[in-house]
Formats: structure tokens, C-alpha cells, sequence
């Protein structure tokens, strides 16, 4: 960064790195309680995370940081393996080593070049997992916002707790959460530029401190750096934060990518995945080695540096060295920042990161991906926020299954006044030769789909055909099962007076049926160049 950075930046990164501390500070300490960790440690992690991510991370203006998708992940992990009551330092060492697996696992996944594994989760199931999440963050501070607290794991036991604690409501602490909440969201609304989360915070300090009121409060934070640790665990915790830390790695890939997706073009700059991974990674590391918890991009706060004037890393070399400065100078200045605040910044947060919008889309523009949405959402209220991540993961690659499983397959014709053959569903008029059915299966020819490619021959194989013939272009593979298949279906097709017959197969699948062998029972003079061809040659021999 050394080497291309420009001196006329510096300005702008210093009003955007100042712009950015005053959504650090607070969001850092709400997402460290979100997941299970006390307030300290968000700051710890937002200082380090900034800090390795100017030196290694190959984007200008992303921010990283505690981040609201992760929080619920690492208190689902931390949280049981810690005793009631117990002692926090137990679940902080608990999160470092689980930030250390994370950056561990990026760094490898970087080196190995295994961006693409953020492919895992499809935009449907991911939605669905987010809006899932959205809901049980935002269930699950309900209690704080309403100043008591409840125990139970998962959204049923949430609701529950949320619903029979509901007389145990703190009025002072239900007005400063409710009315830090409608300042946020509406200044994020009416005054995007103002710094919404900054002003409720400082209301809510105030009104504290002014009207004397009975709420809990965050209290005096430690004073200085956050100390180099080297946190240690058992082997059998380490097996559960090792489990964890790979969906956990997944989620931050993917949201990274999709982030970085999203301001590249702002900025003239590519998508590295793997280096973005590395970044990562690091940052993960550096938290990890100084009481911090697993982090990733996060959008808000990337978009909010970026609105400030942002231009490099420096923007967030700024924000950390802001952050260390409170904690060296003025520890106290926070002291008085209410818990229900806390739970209002968490909540706004999980709102943002719903997307209803993006459902109701789903569902006017493709029934089959609403309904894998809608799943991965009732796997994460159902299951649990890591259970859930794998509930995602598979039902996206089982809805990849599907498609190669049952791929769209038609016949086709010829209409008039249009070239070239096409669809007889889109023009069902369209002519069609007696004796020859010219077929279409839009996919590779693999073990899944060999039994659908089968019976619909069978089924087009009705007396008085002579010729199947199967436009292949869409065909981009051939396996050994499919192959057998082929073999035994010409085969019997043969024994009915019909001829299999390809055109427009792509050069590396007919490499393939001439390495298996195929042509020994299907005709080598069966396999046409074009639709056109084989057509020709059907006419010629039925002339």
C-alpha cells in the first residue's frame, strides 16, 4: 500500500477513519455481547482486525470487524461450552481459538486457491439463511431492549422466555432501547449522512447520566491495549470450535466476496478472492492472538467509510488508532452506555440485514428457489444458527443435484419463417419430419440423469419413428454409467428397427464415446456435424 499510496488521500481517509470510529466503537461492543462476549472485546477485535487488514487485504475501502451474521455463530459455539455464570475469561479464550481456526482455515483456503468454495451457499438458500438469522437476532434482544433477561437456547425458547419475562419489564430501560431504536432507523432513513447510531448512543449516555436512571450499564472499560494471549482450550473443546469455525469460514467467504462484489467497481478495483481470503485470514489471526472473536466484511461499515470520502486502508489504520486512544486516555467515557442501547443497535443491525424484498422477488420470479429460501430460513429457526449453515450448504448443492437430476428436456421442430430448430413448447406448430424425432436434453449425461435420458427415449420411441436424434450441443459430458446406458438403449432401439442418432456434439464428449467404445454398437456414420445434416441424411436414406 506503501508504494501506490497519495499523499492527497490522507485528508479524506482521516475525516473518513474519524467518521468511522464513532459506528466502530458501538457496534464493536453490541456485536461482542451478541455473541456471548463481554463488550471489551468487540473494541479489541475492531483495533486488530483494521490494523492486519491494512497490511495484508488487497482492497481500498473494505472495512472489517465484528460483524451481526457471526455473532450469533460464536455465541451458539461459546455460550454452551461455558457454565452458567461462569467465568468470562473462559469465553473469550473460547472465541480467540475460534478466530485463530478461522484465520487458520482462510489462510490454507487461500494458498489452496478455494475461493470458489463460496459458491457453496446459492443466493436463494443464503437469503433465506440471512433473513432466518435476521429474525433470531432480532428475537433474541427483545429481553435486553426490555431490561430483563431470559436462559434457553434456540428462537421457540426465545420467544418464550421473551414472552413469560414480558412482566419483568424495566420501563426506564424499555424507553431508552425503543427510543434509541427509532432514532436509528429513522436517521438512517430521513438523514442517511448523519451518524445515527452516534446520536442515540450519546442521547442514551446523556439521559442516563442527566434523569439518573436504574439501567444497567456497560461500565468502566479496561485501560490500554489489548494484551498479546495465547488462549488455550481442551482437545475435545477444540474438536467443537474447529467444526464451528468452518461454517463460520463459509459465511464470512461468502459474504466477503459478495461485499467486495459490490464496492469493486466503485473503486476501479477487481475481485481477488483468494487474496481477499488471505486478508481475512490474517485479520482473523490478529484478533485471535489478542482477546478478539472471528470477524468478517461488513457491508454497513464499508459503506459508510466509502460515503465518508474513503480511499485506502489508512481509513481504517485511523479508525484502530482512534479506538487505542479512547482505550489509553478515556477508558471511562463509555461507562454509562445503557445495555438496552446496546440491544437497539443489534436489532437495527439485524433489520438491515434482512432482505423481505428479496423474498417476495424469489417468489414472482422463480416458485422452486422461493421455497429453498424459505427453507433455509425454517432450518435456522428450527435447527439453530450453525446447524442452519449446514442445512444451507446442502440444500444448495442437493437443488444443483436436481437440476443435473431432472434438466429441462423437449423436442424440437422446425418453424416456419424462423431459422434453425426450435422448442415445440415455445411453437408448437412448428414442422416436424415423419419417422424422425429430434430431441434435446439440457445437461451432461452423468449417472444421476441416465434413467430420465432413457425413459423419455422410450417414451419418444413410438411405432413409425426411424430416428431419434439427439441435438447434443447442450450435452457437455458423457460418464462411464450414461455411456453403458447408451450402449444397451441403441441397443434395444436397434431391435425395434430405430436408429440413435447425435448431432452437434461438442468434440470432447465424442472424444469420450470413442474412448468408451460406443461406436462398435452405435453407427460412427451416425453422428451429424448439425441439426441440418442429420436431418438431410434422414430424408436421403427414406427418400
Amino acid at each position: 500500500m506503501a508504494t501506490t499510496y497519495r499523499a492527497k488521500w490522507f485528508p479524506k481517509d482521516l475525516v473518513a477513519g474519524i467518521v468511522l470510529t464513532t459506528l466502530l466503537v458501538p457496534q464493536g461492543m453490541a456485536y461482542a455481547e451478541l455473541a456471548g462476549l463481554p463488550p471489551i472485546t468487540g473494541l479489541y477485535t475492531s483495533i486488530l482486525c483494521l490494523l492486519a487488514y491494512a497490511v495484508f487485504g488487497p482492497s481500498r475501502v473494505l472495512v472489517l470487524g465484528p460483524d451481526s451474521a457471526l455473532g450469533p455463530m460464536i455465541a451458539a459455539v461459546v455460550v454452551p461450552m461455558v457454565l452458567a455464570g461462569g467465568d468470562p475469561g473462559k469465553a473469550v479464550a473460547l472465541a480467540s481459538v475460534l478466530a485463530l481456526l478461522v484465520g487458520l482455515f482462510m489462510t490454507v483456503a487461500a494458498v489452496a486457491k478455494l475461493g470458489f468454495v463460496a459458491d457453496l451457499l446459492s443466493h436463494p438458500t443464503q437469503l433465506g439463511y440471512v433473513n432466518g438469522l435476521a429474525v433470531t437476532i432480532l428475537i433474541g434482544q427483545l429481553p435486553k431492549l426490555f431490561g430483563f433477561s431470559t436462559e434457553g437456547e434456540g428462537l421457540w425458547a426465545d420467544i418464550k422466555g421473551f414472552v413469560t419475562g414480558l412482566d419483568e419489564t424495566v420501563p426506564a430501560a424499555l424507553a431508552i432501547g425503543v427510543g434509541g431504536l427509532v432514532v436509528i432507523l429513522g436517521l438512517q432513513k430521513l438523514l442517511p449522512r448523519v451518524p445515527a447510531i452516534l446520536v442515540a448512543v450519546v442521547g442514551a449516555i446523556a439521559a442516563v447520566t442527566l434523569m439518573d436512571l436504574d439501567v444497567d450499564v456497560v461500565g468502566p472499560l479496561p485501560q490500554g491495549f489489548p494484551p498479546f494471549t495465547i488462549p488455550t482450550v481442551s482437545l475435545h473443546e477444540f474438536g467443537l470450535l474447529a467444526a464451528a469455525a468452518v461454517g463460520i469460514t463459509l459465511v464470512s467467504v461468502t459474504d466477503t466476496i459478495s461485499t467486495a462484489s459490490a464496492f469493486a467497481g466503485r473503486t476501479g478495483q477487481e475481485v481477488r478472492g483468494n487474496q481477499e481470503m488471505g486478508g481475512i485470514g490474517a485479520a482473523n489471526l490478529a484478533a485471535g492472538l489478542f482477546q478478539g472473536f472471528p470477524v468478517s466484511t461488513s457491508g454497513s461499515r464499508t459503506a459508510v467509510a466509502f460515503a465518508a470520502g474513503a480511499k485506502s486502508q489508512v481509513t481504517g489504520l485511523v479508525g484502530a488508532a482512534a479506538i487505542t486512544l479512547m482505550l489509553v486516555l478515556v477508558p471511562g467515557l463509555l461507562k454509562d452506555m445503557p445495555q438496552p442501547m446496546l440491544a437497539a443497535v443489534v436489532i437495527a443491525a439485524s433489520i438491515g440485514l434482512a432482505d423481505v424484498k428479496g423474498m417476495v422477488r424469489l417468489w414472482r420470479q422463480r416458485r422452486i428457489e422461493f421455497a429453498l429460501a424459505a427453507a433455509a430460513f425454517v432450518g435456522v429457526a428450527v435447527l439453530g444458527v450453525l446447524p442452519g449453515i449446514a442445512w444451507a450448504v446442502a440444500l444448495s448443492v442437493l437443488n444443483v443435484f436436481r437440476r443435473a437430476w431432472w434438466p429441462y428436456r423437449t423436442e424440437l421442430g422446425k418453424p416456419e419463417n424462423v431459422d434453425g430448430y426450435h422448442d415445440l413448447q415455445q411453437y408448437p406448430e412448428a414442422a416436424r419430419t415423419p419417422g424422425l424425432v429430434i430431441f434435446r436434453f439440457d445437461a451432461p449425461l452423468i449417472f444421476a440423469n441416465a434413467r430420465t435420458f432413457r425413459e423419455e427415449i422410450r417414451h419418444l420411441a413410438t411405432d413409425g419413428t426411424r430416428w431419434i436424434l439427439v441435438a447434443a450441443e447442450p450435452i457437455t459430458d458423457v460418464d462411464t454409467t450414461a455411456a453403458d446406458m447408451l450402449e444397451e438403449l441403441d441397443q434395444e432401439l436397434n431391435a425395434k428397427g430405430m436408429s440413435l442418432v447425435f448431432a452437434e456434439m461438442k468434440n470432447p464428449v465424442k472424444q469420450k464415446i470413442d474412448r468408451y467404445g460406443l461406436t462398435r454398437t452405435i453407427d460412427p456414420a451416425h453422428f451429424y456435424p448439425t441439426l441440418d445434416d442429420a436431418v438431410a441424411a434422414f430424408r436421403r436414406s427414406n427418400a
